[in-house]
């Protein structure tokens, strides 16, 4: 077994160990295995354990190692046993709309109607719905990405009425803190933020929330996906480009 492979099982049993603490089966939270600065090789080896669902925070690194990866397997001649999705978690420019449109099947964070607007027109109509979440600002910080709570359901219409996208749900990235109750209360905010918008008729599935450090304490106020990079990689440093 690749260090790789031992990384994805053990963060596996972590997820399936957080999911039996709060009450909850393992198959309701998907993992995203947060692949950037990694190479393809990576990649595949992730593959190769069973991992479908890759997460990428910049354009361009991103699609350029879709089309690598998909050579790479090729040339080894092994496909995976399911198609691979692609998320691309990071901040949106203006000017990366299209490409990701194009290359991505889910976008987690969509925080302004200028965004999705585009992410709609660019999105092909031969291609499924591009999936979609609103990233929420829940740790109030200037420097954090993300909507106010209190403008997500203006968004979240928005959102619904454009055609090539399908809202799925919420996302957040609070501040890192060692605290498990202040995790805790963070990840509440999006579910609760979450519960309001379903009791107001939007019709929800998906909290994307939780990453390496703090996936436990999302899984129990509700993560649907957790995005892990570090724990299944290693560290990013030269190496990684």
């Amino acid at each position: 077994m690749t260090t790789i492979a031992s990384r994805l099982q053990a963060v596996k049993a972590r997820i399936s160990e957080a999911a039996r603490a709060a009450g909850r089966t393992p198959g309701e939270i998907t993992l995203v295995a947060v692949s950037k600065t990694f190479p393809p090789q990576a990649i595949a080896e992730a593959c190769a354990a069973g991992q479908t669902d890759f997460g990428e925070n910049y354009a361009q690194e991103g699609i350029e190692k879709i089309g690598a990866l998909f050579d790479l397997l090729r040339q080894r001649n092994a496909s995976p046993e399911r198609p691979l999705l692609w998320h691309f978690i990071g901040p949106i420019q203006s000017n990366k709309t299209r490409a990701i449109a194009e290359h991505f099947d889910w976008v987690h964070g969509i925080d302004r109607t200028k965004i999705a607007e585009r992410l709609s027109a660019s999105r092909s109509d031969d291609k499924p719905p591009l999936q979609v979440c609103i990233q929420v600002n829940v740790s109030g910080e200037a420097s954090k990405s993300g909507v106010a709570p209190d403008t997500v359901l203006g968004l979240a219409q928005t959102i619904i009425g454009l055609p090539r996208l399908r809202l799925r749900g919420l996302m957040a990235i609070p501040e890192p803190t060692p605290d498990p109750a202040l995790q805790r209360s963070r990840f509440r905010m999006l579910r609760e933020i979450r519960d309001e918008l379903l009791r107001r008729g939007v019709a929800l599935d998906t909290l994307s929330m939780g990453m390496s450090d703090d996936l436990e304490a999302a899984i129990a106020e509700g993560a649907t996906m957790v995005r892990v990079g570090r724990a299944i990689f290693g560290e990013r440093g030269a190496s990684a480009g």
